[in-house]
Parts: structure tokens; C-alpha cells; sequence
């Protein structure tokens, strides 16, 4: 079964950056697309953006693709995500998994963002 272990959440003031980083198991881990979701308080889990497995790459929103970027490297099985130009509404915990078919979610972690 695959295990997803997501990091590198914290507080940061609107205008900062971080690195999300979600290390996956399995040997398969290449073969999928992969995507960050995010779920703010009160509100339904959503996508953030998509990575393929050819390393093609699509954002939810026009705002989140110039902010926002997702990575991939293979060889460690791991997924990143780096944040700019943070805005309180970006608060959410966040999560990584398989574009599709999702397996079993990890604990996320939590992006909180001060104005």
C-alpha cells in the first residue's frame, strides 16, 4: 500500500514562501500523475495543481500557476510544491496524492498564512 508523508508546512506572513515537499512508497510512485489538494476550515478538500508523469504540469486557477509551482523527482519519490507570494487564503492544510484513483491519504500539513 502506498504511504504518502507530507512536510514542510508552517506559519509564514502573506508575501512568504514555503517548500512542501510529500514523500511517497512504492515502486510505481513514476508511472502515476500526481497532484496537491488543500483544505481550508469549513470547506471541502481541493486541487491545487497537477504533475504528470512525463512531468507535464496544470494549476487550478490562472492565480495559483503564477504563484504556485509542483515538481517531481522520481528517483526519490517525492512530489514538491513551491509557494509564493502567500495570501491569508491560502491557509489550508495540505495534501498530496494520485491525480486519480487517489490511495489512502497522509496527515498532511498545515500552511497557515498571517496578513
Amino acid at each position: 500500500q502506498v504511504q504518502l508523508v507530507e512536510s514542510g508546512g508552517g506559519l509564514v506572513q502573506a508575501g512568504g514562501s514555503l517548500r512542501l515537499s510529500c514523500a511517497a512508497s512504492g515502486r510505481t510512485f513514476s508511472m502515476y500523475n500526481m497532484a496537491w489538494f488543500r483544505q481550508a476550515p469549513g470547506k471541502e478538500r481541493e486541487l491545487v495543481a497537477v504533475i504528470t508523469e512525463s512531468g507535464g504540469t496544470t494549476y487550478r486557477t490562472s492565480s495559483l500557476q503564477g504563484r504556485f509551482t509542483i515538481s517531481r523527482d522520481d528517483a526519490k519519490n517525492t512530489v514538491f510544491l513551491q509557494m509564493n507570494s502567500l495570501t491569508s487564503e491560502d491557509t489550508a492544510v495540505y495534501y498530496c496524492n494520485r491525480r486519480y484513483a487517489q490511495t489512502t491519504w497522509g496527515q498532511g500539513t498545515q500552511v497557515t498564512v498571517s496578513d
